[in-house]
């Protein structure tokens, strides 16, 4: 079976504010995940989320964002699909719930709770520039991330 064979909601989760490199990697991932025929689930707002979704966006495919206030205008302009919770940062663990695979890209406390969260609820989840903790698998190419998600989530 292809990647294409096997579309998948993807988990992509980050910090809310990167550098220059780390946004183009996060546009690569959202684009590759769109070219996959895969849906990208996010936080919906900026920096790796708003990169991810772009990428995404350009290449023709669909984004979620799961919001944590009660404003679907606060969604970066390449969502396809907001979601609000009135959560706050406890809107985390719904956005890895709703991807087969998550991909974590650089991040802070924000997207380490959202590691734990998916490594919680059995999910596979690749690190690219993130936290290096067991269950991580640590990849160095936006390619890598999206492969290694699609390997392992198809295996559950």
């Amino acid at each position: 079976m292809n990647c294409c064979e096997h579309r998948m909601r993807v988990s992509v989760i980050g910090g809310s504010r990167v550098g220059e490199e780390t946004y183009g990697a996060a546009v690569m991932v959202g684009r590759l995940l769109a070219e996959h025929g895969h849906t990208v689930v996010c936080g919906g707002r900026g920096g790796v989320m708003e990169a991810v979704c772009k990428g995404a966006s350009e290449a023709g495919g669909h984004t979620i964002a799961i919001l944590p206030g009660v404003d679907r205008t606060d969604a970066n302009p390449f969502v396809t699909e907001a979601i609000v919770t009135g959560l706050g940062n406890a809107r985390n663990v719904l956005v890895v719930l709703n991807g087969d695979g998550a991909i974590a890209i650089d991040g802070a406390t924000g997207t380490l709770s959202e590691i734990a969260h998916a490594l919680d609820i059995g999910r596979p989840v690749a690190g690219l520039a993130t936290h290096e903790i067991p269950g991580v698998e640590a990849v160095e190419t936006p390619e890598e991330a999206v492969s290694y998600v699609e390997s392992e989530a198809r295996n559950q």
